[in-house]
């Protein structure tokens, strides 16, 4: 087990629906002895909702974007180092990005990207997509990938500090790990 210095103390998960930011963060957390934040799942409760297709039907879209920057701000502000799995659209939420720089800037965050082609993405998500996720388009969630990642892929890009590409949950965490070692303080 191994724990990052002070100077970055949380670990951002970003990417799009699918790629594995929930699974990979959970995993990434426990190895690391840190805890774990989802999002998605802090933001619902914010709304005291219990998905997200609910919270956008009761408050609309903006409304659940504010309450995900309000979460992120939240569990950013946890005096022990956590890995936070953003959902896939907190970075396009109002202020939401200029914070993540911000608090990137001060090494108070090191964000990854893990990006997944439209076509991964189809292929992960095929039959697992509820009607608990709603589209973001107005299309069928599986054909608004191509559209939803031409616009996410250069703000994910330019937020990370690292790119993970179409890996799985194994290789995944192996790579963030290999890529966040230079930070990683060893314990005694």
């Amino acid at each position: 087990m191994s724990a990052l210095s002070p100077t970055i103390p949380h670990i951002l998960l970003i990417g799009l629906r699918g790629s594995g930011k929930s699974a990979i963060g959970a995993r990434l957390a426990e190895r690391l002895g840190r805890p774990f934040t989802d999002l998605d799942q802090a933001t619902l409760a914010l709304l005291g909702r219990t998905t997200v297709a609910e919270a956008w039907k009761a408050t609309g879209q903006q409304a659940f974007r504010a309450a995900e920057l309000r979460a992120l701000r939240e569990a950013m502000r946890s005096p022990q180092a956590c890995v936070i799995a953003l959902g896939g659209g907190t970075p396009t939420a109002p202020g939401a990005s200029e914070h993540i720089r911000h608090e990137s800037r001060h090494k108070r965050a090191v964000v990854v990207y893990l990006r997944c082609s439209p076509a991964e993405l189809r292929r992960r998500l095929t039959g697992r997509i509820g009607p608990d996720r709603p589209s973001i388009t107005g299309k069928d969630p599986l054909a608004e990938m191509d559209e939803i990642f031409r616009f996410r892929d250069p703000l994910y890009r330019g937020l990370a500090f690292a790119v993970i590409e179409d890996l799985g949950e194994d290789e995944s965490i192996a790579r963030i790990e290999r890529v966040l070692a230079p930070m990683i303080a060893k314990p005694g």
